[in-house]
Formats: structure tokens, sequence, C-alpha cells
């Protein structure tokens, strides 16, 4: 009977682990002075549908774990609200998690936070906003009414909120 179990544990690890193949085709960057950001549809940590509209003035993303530790690390020390009284949404990437971790360990701890995180999961969509960007810094992305006018990258929380309060 152990072995039984042994073998349908080690299954469902491989089979959970497993990555979607992917092409490679010429990724497009997204996150691009003069683009918009409008078709930006993800989910938050508790599964409800999110869209930017054009008060949204900053968008921040996160697309390596460490990054990711240190916006939310940070953002757990404010307000609730403080994401949202400064007009700025958050995105973690977590689309180079495989899917077994992500669904038993990720998205569980995201849950967690009082804050609001959308979650980039799909790895094909996440390459085109990575292109072109440092992902072991924080992405600073502003807007006007949807458009993007600078991308920045910031290394600390200290400048990440300089970034989101001004």
């Amino acid at each position: 009977m152990k072995i039984v179990i042994t073998i349908f544990l080690t299954a469902l690890m491989f089979i959970g682990c497993s990555s979607k193949e992917t092409t490679d085709m010429p990724v497009v960057p997204k996150l691009v002075v003069t683009k918009s950001l409008a078709e930006l549809k993800l989910n938050d940590q508790n599964e409800k549908a999110y869209t930017l509209d054009s008060s949204t003035r900053k968008v921040i993303f996160a697309f390596s774990k460490e990054v990711g530790h240190t916006c939310n690390d940070f953002f757990a020390t404010k307000n609730p609200t403080y994401l949202d009284d400064n007009n700025v949404v958050f995105v973690a990437d977590v689309s180079s998690a495989p899917s077994l971790i992500r669904s038993m360990f990720i998205l569980p701890g995201l849950k967690d936070f009082k804050h609001r995180v959308l979650v980039l999961d799909d790895k094909e969509l996440a390459k085109a906003y990575k292109e072109n960007q440092n992902v072991e810094k924080i992405v600073v992305v502003v807007l006007k009414d949807g458009i993007i006018t600078s991308v920045k990258s910031v290394e600390n929380v200290v400048d990440l909120a300089k970034e989101i309060e001004n």
C-alpha cells in the first residue's frame, strides 16, 4: 500500500510541476512608454477579476520571488488601503513557479495579505511584461489615463515609497 501511495504522489508531483511548452515567437514588450495598459486584466489573490481604471496612476510589478517578498513585506506595514489611497496597483508575477507550488503554497500565502495583489500566473503573458525589464528590481510604471508615461526600476522600499507617494 505504501508503494502505491508513493507512486501516486510522485506522479502527481511530476504532473503538477510540468510546465507548458512555449513557442519561440518574438515577444512584443508591453511596458513601453506611450503604450496603453488598458488590457491588463488579472485576478487578485482572492480570485476576483480586476481591470485598471483611468484613476490608476502607477502599477508596481514584482517579477522575481525576492522582489515580491520585498514589496509585500513593505505593503504589509502600511494601512491596507495604502495602495488604493495612492491610486497604485501591485502585480506579482508567479508564472515561473511550478503549478503545484503555486496552487499549494504561493496563492494561499498571498491570501493572507490585506492589500490587493494582482496575480500574473500565465508564463506567456508574463514574458511580454518582463521583456526589456530588470526583473531583479521593483518595476514602477507611471500612467496617465491608462497610457504609460514612464517605466522605472527601483531597488529598495525607500525608493518605492517615494515613487508611490509622489
